[in-house]
């Protein structure tokens, strides 16, 4: 799966394959390309794109598979794919673009919390008792 199969996928899909809106990660996108691009430059190309980065360390994000079976499945070391997310998580949280509220910011005005509560209290199945027959 590369960047260029799910580009013309339909907005919904695209979130439930990726976690994020295409909004969003054409932001995210934006904000890795001058830090990740590598065109023009001495050395070796990377064999993934920027966006490929990104979906990399989506699907780690997302799926927490490990980096074994994600590097298989892009064709990449497992090395490689751990070095990608700690290079994207770093940029992403270094650009502070995508950062929740602070605990200030959330109880202020402009947010209203709701509440939810779920009963999840254990109820007994009855069962059938035992007689001494069937022991």
């Amino acid at each position: 799966m590369s960047y260029e199969q799910i580009k013309d996928l339909p907005p919904p899909e695209f979130k439930r394959l990726c976690g994020v809106h295409i909004a969003t990660f054409v932001r995210m996108v934006e904000v890795l390309k001058p830090e990740l691009a590598r065109t023009g430059k001495k050395g070796g190309q990377p064999k993934l794109s920027v966006e490929d980065h990104l979906l990399v360390a989506l699907e780690y994000w997302r799926e927490y598979g490990t980096y074994f079976h994600i590097g298989k499945s892009w064709g990449i070391h497992e090395s490689t794919v751990c070095r990608i997310v700690r290079k994207v998580e770093n940029i992403l949280i270094k650009s502070g673009a995508f950062r929740l509220p602070g605990k200030r910011e959330l109880h202020s005005s402009a947010y209203s919390l709701q509440v939810v509560v779920i009963d999840v209290t254990e109820t007994p199945i009855e069962r059938p008792k035992k007689t001494a027959s069937l022991l």
